[in-house]
């Protein structure tokens, strides 16, 4: 249903005059089964929106919804909302023309082909972009997440539980990566003609207010996306990062898992990988704090991971804390730099932001760059911030005036004596006499071992 376009740096064909038109779903679980919640945010290429949708969906009576707690939807709730052929029409009318964007696009066709298959719609094949794979191009970081992509090309904002929310995250990705890194398409977008639909009865949910994230949101950023069971540890790590886990509530994942088809033995192992990971994001940085201790205790109870370690909280130490302001490349890639170190991301300026590091974009009468001088934090610019961090070492430090001129001068005096020494090795063919050839050979050797020792470097 979506193929996703090759995309190219310059020279290729730009997206100008190109809209996007964002889409995420909320499902019943991992595998293809069916969408409970649809959002659509339609954008021009400069960012500017210029329409969107969300509702609920009712996959149908006794049709379970799936894990309330991944995508904070009840059975309740779906019993008013319209089924998927009726929002279809009003989804295709706002995609219609544009090119489609997903942060998987893989992930949600298999749903949305699904939904549309089982009422017998033909439909063509829709251009799609991957903010995932276009985020793999241009950054490196532990793990390729939403909210992780998001905070590393410095969204405001982390994505919350509703599609809506999902949808223009992706929105904002797909613009700003187009913008900042001049993607352009490898070949000119095909936009099909789409079959219209009456328009059904939507029944858009409230977003919540998001809560503020703590420790956990941040670490799941941090933790490297692994093998085989990704799908279900994505799961585990959107969840925590949102909330605490009660032990039902993890076997309610668990089981989603199991219908998705991973044995126990994944499903426990995940949940070690998980534990182990962020114990080990506790420890890096040679500081623990109670909340640190705190949520990393109940999250491997709630898991059943019992060997966790217990975790004992440093008194009067400060974790760094890096807050990155700009909108260019190279703030994109420091932001991303301190996930892969394993360093905590801030958002926003606190009391517990150790560095703000400000890239060109920033002006210089920013007044965070003075609030954050006043709260005691290292104020510095992107290209000296790597070392300052200690994620690299510094350059070399070029030699000293007095030690070039001690070198040329060195090497100047070696070069008298050698030429000294030839002349009297000819003087002596030439019939000098022995002791003035023996007086001018003794200069000559003076000079080599008075040159050699001026250019050779002291011991430091």
């Amino acid at each position: 249903m979506i193929e996703s376009l090759p995309l190219l740096g310059a020279g290729g064909h730009p997206a100008h005059g190109i809209d996007f038109t964002a889409v995420e779903i909320r499902t019943t679980g991992l595998r293809p089964g069916r969408v409970v919640e649809l959002a659509a945010v339609r954008v021009h290429a400069d960012g500017s929106i210029a329409g969107e949708l969300t509702t609920l969906v009712n996959p149908g009576a006794g049709v379970p919804a799936g894990p309330a707690l991944v995508h904070g939807i009840t059975r309740d709730e779906l019993d008013d909302a319209p089924s998927f052929d009726a929002v279809l029409g009003p989804l295709l009318d706002l995609c219609a023309g544009s090119v489609l964007a997903a942060h998987d696009p893989a992930f949600a066709a298999a749903f949305l082909g699904h939904e549309i298959g089982l009422f017998g719609v033909r439909m063509p094949v829709l251009p799609g972009v991957s903010t995932l794979t276009a985020a793999q191009s241009v950054v490196r970081l532990p793990n390729y997440r939403l909210a992780t992509v998001a905070h590393a090309l410095g969204l405001p904002a982390r994505p919350g539980q509703s599609a809506l929310s999902g949808a223009r995250t992706v929105a904002q990705l797909v613009t700003g990566m187009f913008g900042r890194y001049g993607f352009t398409f490898a070949a000119p977008p095909v936009l099909p003609s789409l079959p219209r639909f009456a328009a059904g009865r939507l029944l858009p949910r409230a977003e919540p207010w998001p809560a503020e994230p703590g420790w956990m949101a941040e670490a799941v950023e941090r933790i490297g996306a692994g093998r085989g069971a990704d799908a279900y540890l994505d799961l585990l790590a959107g969840v925590i990062a949102d909330q605490h886990l009660s032990h039902d509530e993890v076997a309610v994942l668990a089981a989603s898992a199991s219908e998705a088809g991973l044995s126990e033995g994944q499903v426990r192992s995940t949940h070690e990988q998980l534990v182990t990971a962020l114990r080990a994001l506790a420890e890096r940085d040679g500081v623990v704090t109670a909340a640190e201790a705190r949520e990393l205790r109940q999250v491997a109870t709630a898991l059943g991971v019992a060997d966790a370690g217990e975790l004992h909280p440093t008194d009067g130490a400060k974790p760094t804390r890096v807050l990155v302001l700009g909108t260019t490349a190279a703030a994109d890639q420091l932001r991303a730099r301190v996930l892969v170190e394993g360093v905590q991301l801030a958002k926003k300026l606190t009391a517990s932001v150790t560095h703000l590091v400000s890239d060109a974009s920033v002006p210089a009468n920013e007044p965070r760059l003075a609030r954050a001088a006043e709260l005691g934090a290292a104020v510095l610019d992107v290209r000296v911030a790597p070392v300052a961090l200690g994620f690299e070492r510094p350059p070399a430090e070029p030699a000293p005036v007095e030690r070039r001129a001690r070198l040329v001068g060195g090497r100047i005096l070696m070069g008298a004596g050698l030429l000294l020494m030839l002349v009297v090795v000819l003087a002596m063919f030439g019939g000098t006499p022995l002791a003035a050839g023996i007086f001018l050979a003794v200069l000559g050797v003076g000079a080599l071992l008075g040159g050699w020792w001026i250019a050779t470097p002291s011991p430091s």
